[in-house]
């Protein structure tokens, strides 16, 4: 790489970092940048857009898991079901069933037989599929024969399971290239993307993504700040929907994978304005470099087919590490269920034994993406006193607050039915805590004090967090308190793993002890 090369390399990776630290300090508070309501047109293609879609990654993962388990079964059915004597036991059956089909998988992978485009094609691509299960067979077998002690008969059996195997694989991915087909004529499995800048960058990437013979990009529509003379209404064949502000509350209302931004390099200006406007959004966001004459090392760009793009933000927790999440809230939501059930009993009859109302609060808070989600909380302030907005926060000695409410708030046991929202899904067990709709720190909204503030609804929000178990919870009486708990937030989502996950969640118990902002 040339001195050039670096120079900008190192460029990119400083306009990541000073978009970071400019929102999170809350600095250049005149720019920041409301949601706008978008246009009626721009509403009406929102609404084309709201169902989900398939990721790809997903898709590839689950046919490989279906591959395993089919091919371990018709080995071990086709073992178990033929004729024969030989000293190979069940479990040496079993054993060889599992390494034949986990040799497969590796060796189709290794052969590139698991990318979307190798998945679309019906019959190209099946001799190379029957060569890998040929050699995996071999090489399987034998290993069987030398360690196992098979008879003749139950060769007789490998050779069949080699031509029931053989069948079943072809005859699936022949059929899995017609349902790849109709899912990307369909929409089912697409990479929706907004671009962002109009005028002849957006009319030559739109043309170079079009021309891709396997291309899974649907374009949504345009987003620019400029007037028609610099950017038509029109590009390609694509409406300009609205400005970048209209933007944000357009992938708000719909599902968008990706945004693109159509710019070069050189306005690097403009690209960071936009990057502090986009980067709050749980999308991809990509920086198109197939017109820059500078390039980068190869490992420096992702693709969309031939188009280098350069890489800004990805959205977090995707893919199969959002079923991980997903997998680990059921699991210990429900375990904690099993083992606090009697305390959300008795805290149930002793508010309804000491105050009227119901047994449950519920109120409105931000969700994932800024979507609104209905909590569930224990009734912890007189019925008749509670504040569904949230917009006055809970004080020290405050008089809505009834005994019985009182202690369950510095417990947190008041947080307990939360749980029910984890299997609902509108919650994770661990994630930046929901606020709600109309929380305030004084008299000002959060997102008002904290510029970037709502880039930690990139993720689920949590019933215990990274912020909470730090010592950042209860009453923001002060501007500092929500700049620090959105800092903590914002670690949170940069650093995630299930590791960290259970770190938090194993710390929340002995965290809780520290009461002295929870009224």
């Amino acid at each position: 790489m040339n001195k050039a090369e670096k120079s900008d390399q190192f460029d990119l990776e400083a306009l990541r970092k000073q978009v970071s630290d400019i929102n999170r300090r809350g600095e250049d508070a005149d720019q920041k940048v409301r949601p706008e309501p978008i246009n009626t047109y721009a509403r009406q293609i929102a609404e084309q857009f709201r169902a989900g879609n398939r990721s790809p990654a997903i898709i590839i993962g689950q046919l490989r898991l279906f591959e395993f388990v089919s091919q371990f079964l018709i080995g071990l059915l086709v073992c178990l079901l033929w004729p024969g004597g030989g000293a190979e036991t069940l479990s040496a059956r079993a054993t060889a069933a599992a390494a034949i089909a986990a040799l497969l998988v590796f060796g189709l992978q290794t052969a590139d037989t698991y990318s979307i485009p190798a998945l679309r094609t019906r019959m190209r691509l099946l001799p190379r599929v029957f060569a890998v299960w040929t050699l995996v067979f071999v090489i399987g077998t034998a290993a069987s024969v030398l360690f196992g002690n098979v008879g003749w008969l139950q060769v007789q059996a490998y050779i069949a399971w080699f031509v029931t195997g053989a069948i079943f694989l072809l005859a699936a991915r022949f059929l899995i290239a017609y349902g790849i087909r109709n899912w990307s004529r369909n929409g089912v499995m697409e990479r929706r993307a907004v671009i962002v800048g109009g005028g002849e960058p957006a009319k030559e990437l739109i043309r170079v993504l079009e021309q891709q013979a396997d291309n899974d990009i649907r374009i949504c529509g345009i987003f620019d700040d400029r007037g028609e003379k610099r950017s038509p209404i029109m590009v390609a064949g694509y409406p300009k929907l609205g400005t970048v502000a209209e933007l944000v509350e357009f992938v708000r209302i719909t599902r968008i994978d990706m945004l693109i931004i159509s710019l070069p390099l050189s306005a690097e200006a403009r690209i960071l304005q936009l990057l502090k406007k986009l980067w709050v959004l749980p999308v991809d966001i990509r920086l198109a470099a197939h017109a820059n004459r500078l390039r980068f090392r190869p490992r420096a760009y992702s693709r969309i087919g031939s188009v280098p793009m350069l890489d800004i933000f990805n959205k977090p927790i995707r893919d199969w590490d959002s079923v991980a999440k997903r997998c680990f809230d059921i699991f210990f939501a429900l375990l904690a269920l099993a083992f606090l059930w009697p305390i959300m009993l008795a805290t149930a009859i002793a508010i309804k034994l000491t105050s009227k109302g119901p047994v449950f609060f519920r109120q409105k808070r931000h969700g994932f993406n800024n979507e609104i989600i209905n909590i569930f909380k224990f009734r912890s302030m007189y019925a008749d006193k509670g504040d569904p907005t949230g917009r006055a926060a809970v004080t020290k000695g405050d008089p809505r607050v009834t005994p019985v409410g009182r202690f369950i708030r510095k417990s947190s046991i008041d947080e307990l039915p939360q749980l029910f929202n984890v299997l609902t899904g509108d919650l994770s067990l661990v994630g930046p805590r929901p606020h709600a709709v109309l929380a305030q720190a004084k008299d000002r909204p959060f997102g008002e004090v904290v510029e970037g503030y709502f880039a930690r609804h990139r993720v689920k929000p949590g019933v215990t967090g990274w912020a909470q178990i730090n010592g950042w919870r209860g009453e923001v009486d002060h501007d500092d308190k929500i700049k620090f708990r959105t800092a903590y937030d914002l670690y949170y989502i940069e650093n995630w793993s299930l590791w960290f996950d259970l770190k938090i969640l194993f710390l929340t118990p002995f965290r809780l002890f520290n009461t002295e902002n929870a009224y």
